[in-house]
């Protein structure tokens, strides 16, 4: 069983993991910029060290200060929370290269579902539930997005591959305003993520969006815990979770859990995740992407369910099997 965890974030998601192991009995190390040395979650920790200035860049961003946080104290594992490095493969891979337990999926997961074309490629692949009508290649230039576009049929959606938070995003209704589409969505995308990859799916048109949280533990264990509806957003940021959404029946309920625990394991995927999907007005649903980490909006499964979902991430990334 997991000794002492490092938190590797700030504010309320470090708290929370505080809170969670200080009941389990599990020491806690908290970390902090020079800005947030007085700071809740620096008093609330057994242990407290300063990783940096200020600018998250040099501090909550650093690996190389965390991975030595880690070692100087004897922690013995990193929760990452949300945010900062919770979703960067090359950091839960120093993890594992330091025999310090992430608590998450695996480094090669975290990178298969990071790339969201690669992910949706994934689930084309290997399940026998719908998918996007999504392009199977990456796409660079205009002429390959307009070949592919043609293939899916408009309208189509032009995304950024790596990014996320509604950048490097272009609807085209037909053919004509492709073009401009997909060289606005790719500067934009060149610049907010420093990589120009782009993929082109169907568009559906005022969807919701409906994610479901998932847990699997190292032996091959998968399940769902219901779902969430985050379709009220702003900027395509989510501002009101709810649960269960009111406009799924319980059988289309069951098949879209279903549908999550089969993209789950398809991934070979560990730890706590969403899966998120978009339901259109006829009642079918597309896998959109899956988030490797503990998402914000998780408390509201907890309020539903009753499972405290941190300590299932502790328990699982100390290699035991899920008690759900």
């Amino acid at each position: 069983m997991i000794k002492k965890v490092l938190i590797a974030n700030r504010g309320e998601i470090a708290v929370r993991i505080i809170r969670a192991c200080r009941e389990m009995g599990i020491e806690t190390v908290a970390v902090y910029s020079e800005a947030d040395r007085d700071a809740l979650h620096t008093q609330l920790a057994d242990e407290a060290v300063c990783i940096g200035p200020a600018p998250s860049s040099e501090s909550y961003l650093s690996m190389e200060n965390i991975i030595s946080a880690t070692i100087v104290t004897g922690a013995d594992a990193i929760h990452p929370g949300f945010g900062f490095l919770s979703e960067n493969s090359r950091f839960a891979e120093l993890c594992e290269q330091c025999n310090i337990t992430f608590i998450g999926p695996p480094s090669t997961v975290i990178a298969s579902l990071g790339n969201k074309q690669a992910a949706k490629k994934i689930q084309w692949q290997m399940q026998g539930f719908r998918s996007f009508l999504v392009a199977k290649n990456p796409i660079y230039t205009v002429e390959e997005g307009m070949k592919e576009a043609e293939t899916i049929g408009y309208p189509v959606i032009i995304k950024a591959a790596l990014g996320g938070g509604g950048k490097g995003m272009r609807v085209a209704d037909a053919p004509a305003d492709f073009e401009e589409s997909f060289r606005t969505a790719q500067k934009e995308t060149q610049m907010a993520f420093g990589d120009s990859t782009m993929y082109v799916e169907h568009f559906v048109r005022h969807p919701r969006h409906i994610e479901f949280q998932i847990m699997a533990d190292k032996f091959g264990n998968v399940i769902h815990l219901g779902e969430r509806d985050c379709s009220i957003q702003r900027n395509h940021q989510k501002m009101i979770e709810e649960s269960p959404c009111e406009v799924i029946s319980d059988e289309l309920r069951a098949r879209m859990g279903e549908a999550a625990v089969k993209a789950a394991k398809a991934a070979g995927y560990e730890n706590a995740g969403t899966i998120e999907f978009l339901l259109d007005k006829e009642g079918r649903f597309y896998f959109m992407e899956m988030n490797t980490r503990i998402q914000v909006e998780h408390p509201v499964t907890e309020w539903v369910t009753g499972v405290d979902l941190v300590k299932e991430q502790i328990r699982i990334a100390s290699g035991l099997p899920t008690i759900l």
